[in-house]
């Protein structure tokens, strides 16, 4: 496959306080377009599973962008939120979006028809800062400014807590694609590490405490795992992204630039190979997990860049 036909199935897109997104041409760094943004900051975004659309959650509302034609504007709006939304993601076959908020609350919105309404609500405490879900599609895990996070069962409504460290707060939860480890990030700078078992069939999920590491000497800001489950990232507010193997949770990477500043949002690519990063000095950057160097810088935000979302086949240009 060559460069060109595999950007044909790669999907980058970054948004920046400049009050735009933009999608690139992963290989070359070429920004093919620029969609608007106009009314708040992009807190988050994700790529629908059928590539379609790109939803991006801001201040008081959600928007949904037509990755494949085009219009710079949305095509789908919804407003009726109160405060920032700061959570986005999607069951994986498209059926329903989950989302997360200052209103304290996470939702499921029914996808079945563009008229998004809310189907299931969790009630919170406190703010919520992000959510993964399980790779089971049962679970919905919600970090909270309080330092909680909440196992919520979607199906059955039933809810846990777990508490790493009280009121450091929770600013990034995911699971690995194995549903192997759940990893967390606190405003601390550390990373909290549970082993998962069960949750198939009617067996619950059961997490056992695996590790625990100061992994920043400041705010965590991201957590994830690499699509192989054998890396885990972290990035900072120290101005950088460090890689971890699974196997024993030893530092493997640090991804350091200078010119770089708080590490807001990372992506890794299909094959595990690169992760692209975005930060404050309004810069993206594709990196070689293994060597730590910057392979394509992505730039033309003029503000830093807030979130990133990303999908692909595999990356075979470097």
């Amino acid at each position: 496959m060559s460069c060109e036909e595999a950007g044909d199935q790669v999907i980058l897109a970054t948004a920046s306080y400049d009050h735009t997104i933009k999608l690139w041409q992963a290989h070359s760094g070429i920004c093919q377009r620029t969609l608007q943004h106009a009314e708040s900051q992009v807190n988050a975004m994700e790529i629908t599973p059928d590539r379609q659309l790109l939803a991006a959650a801001g201040y008081q509302h959600i928007r949904m962008y037509d990755i494949n034609s085009s219009a710079p504007n949305p095509v789908i709006n919804y407003e009726g939120i109160s405060k920032n939304v700061t959570a986005v993601g999607f069951q994986e076959d498209g059926k329903w979006m989950y989302t997360g908020g200052e209103d304290c609350t996470a939702k499921i919105w029914d996808l079945r028809s563009r008229n998004l309404h809310v189907s299931r609500i969790f009630q919170l405490n406190a703010p919520v800062n992000c959510a993964c879900l399980h790779p089971n599609q049962a679970e919905l895990f919600v970090g909270d400014q309080s330092g909680v996070i909440h196992i919520w069962d979607v199906k059955t409504e039933n809810n846990e807590q777990l508490i790493p460290e009280p009121e450091a707060s929770i600013q990034s939860i995911a699971i690995d694609p194995e549903g192997t480890y759940m990893a967390a990030v606190n405003n601390k700078g550390k990373v909290y590490v549970w082993r998962l078992s069960g949750g198939t069939g009617d067996t619950p999920i059961t997490l056992t405490p695996a590790r625990s590491i100061v992994a920043h000497n400041t705010y965590a800001l991201k957590v994830k795992f690499s699509p192989d489950s054998t890396m885990m990232i972290t990035t900072s507010a120290d101005h950088t992204a460090r890689i971890w193997k699974t196997a024993d949770f030893q530092q493997m990477t640090e991804l350091r630039d200078s010119n770089q500043r708080w590490v807001w949002d990372v992506a890794f690519s299909a094959d595990s190979q690169h992760v692209i990063t975005g930060s404050s000095d309004n810069l993206a950057r594709l990196w070689s997990v293994e060597t730590g160097e910057v392979k394509r810088e992505y730039s033309g935000h003029q503000k830093a860049v807030s979130a990133i979302a990303f999908r692909d086949v595999l990356f075979p240009c470097s």
